[in-house]
């Protein structure tokens, strides 16, 4: 019989509404599977926590609040990082696998997108080459839905999107009361949508609309649209109805925003020194409206990605489960594999859980099919509407209320004992 080894679980990069649940399903099927998991620690903040031997004791916590981590958005229960380990880094490498070996940790799961996976192979191609016996896989985790490939055959979804999907898709709905009320003052109302290179956040408005009904115009960065063309296009729209509803997304080109880079290279509009909605807005008002009034605009923040009362209960369900695949093929099939979502053929929505080598979908990236693209180039087709509508499900989350207010996975501040000296990540040092 195999040693049982100790367990170490991080998340990187943004959150979802349901990334904890993908954490609750790791934690819970360790906790069944004791002849091959010992201890769970979980990186606190992501492998910046396992190279300060930062690791919380999950296995030291109530066994409700790990069940309170199906209704806890975002990542404040073992917190997230964007930091990237990158090929230069060796120190950063070696302390990873110096960690690992101090606490007798025989797997590692780490829960995120494309750069995640490409870490995961990493660490686990470097501690076989330490002589250190590791399984590593990955839990896939994106609002985006950039991981894998366009014919979907490595992931069809990844956990995080149907969610932030069905928050646009009811979003719109509410944008459209707004502006059908407002619209003799307000007759453009444009709504900022994550996405910094593609459009899948932006398409998911039409969920909210599929059978057209509202004047719903939609700019993905595919769109490849001027503002001049933007412009026309709005115009449009209100010499047709009186006024227009615009989701843009956060990547669509409008030139030079003072854009700001994370870690990994990627932009964060957010944190930019401006918007593109703003830029859409001030544009569209310079140029004039074919209507009287004046184009006003929204910008969703982060609560696209930690707003737990809109999230999918299908989502919700699907991240547990791939959760506890990702910790079943750790015990069963060994290291190097991500826990996938497969889509059943046929008119019924099903979904069947499998596993696909890290270095195949390590720093892999999807593109929206363009076939998805309507021909107007600023709405989707109907098979896309076929595509996601399942995932962003037909009923509410039920989050336990006390006193008023939701509440959430709580973890007491146990943490393992540190056995090795300080250590200041490489990329922090001066």
């Amino acid at each position: 019989m195999p040693k049982v080894k100790n367990v170490i679980v991080a998340q990187s990069g943004g959150p979802s509404p349901v990334i904890n649940n993908s954490l609750r399903g790791v934690v819970e099927m360790c906790r069944e599977l004791p002849e091959h998991f010992g201890k769970v620690y979980a990186g606190f903040h992501g492998i910046e926590g396992v190279l300060k031997e930062e690791l919380l004791d999950l296995s030291a916590q109530k066994p409700e609040e790990i069940g309170l981590l199906r209704t806890t958005p975002a990542a404040g229960s073992i917190g997230t990082c964007r930091y990237k380990l990158k090929e230069s880094q060796k120190e950063d490498f070696n302390r990873v696998i110096d960690v690992m070996r101090a606490h007798d940790v025989g797997y590692f799961f780490y829960i995120g997108g494309n750069d995640s996976m490409d870490t995961a192979h990493k660490v686990a191609t470097l501690a076989h080459e330490h002589g250190l016996d590791l399984i590593a896989t990955g839990v896939p985790k994106t609002i985006d839905n950039d991981v894998g490939d366009t014919e979907f055959k490595l992931i069809d979804h990844t956990p995080g999107y149907g969610s932030v999907a069905r928050y646009w898709a009811l979003n719109i709905q509410n944008a459209n009361e707004e502006n059908a009320g407002s619209s003799p003052a307000d007759p453009v109302l444009v709504m900022q949508a994550m996405g910094r290179k593609i459009g899948f956040i932006p398409a998911a408005a039409r969920l909210g609309d599929p059978n057209r009904e509202m004047p719903l115009l939609i700019f993905m960065r595919e769109s490849a649209l001027s503002l001049e063309a933007l412009a026309d296009r709005v115009n449009d729209m209100l010499r047709q109805h009186g006024r227009a509803l615009v989701v843009i997304s956060e990547g669509f080109d409008v030139g030079d925003i003072g854009e700001r880079k994370d870690s990994f290279g990627h932009t964060m509009f957010s944190a930019s020194e401006t918007t593109v909605e703003q830029i859409v807005v001030n544009y569209l008002n310079s140029v004039g409206l074919a209507a009287r009034g004046a184009a006003r605009g929204n910008v969703p923040g982060t609560d696209q990605r930690h707003n737990m009362i809109y999230a999918s209960t299908v989502d919700l369900d699907e991240a547990y489960h791939v959760g506890r695949k990702a910790a079943l093929i750790a015990a069963e099939e060994g290291s190097g594999y991500m826990a996938t979502i497969l889509r059943e053929p046929g008119p019924i929505y099903r979904v069947r859980y499998d596993k696909v080598p890290l270095e195949v979908v390590a720093n892999s990236e999807r593109a929206f099919p363009k076939k998805w693209i309507a021909p107007s180039q600023v709405d989707v087709t109907d098979d896309f509407i076929r595509y996601a509508q399942p995932l962003i499900g037909e009923d509410w989350p039920s989050v336990p209320l006390v006193a008023g207010v939701q509440r959430f996975a709580r973890f007491e501040p146990i943490f393992a004992e540190q056995k090795l000296p300080a250590y200041t990540p490489q990329a922090y040092r001066k």
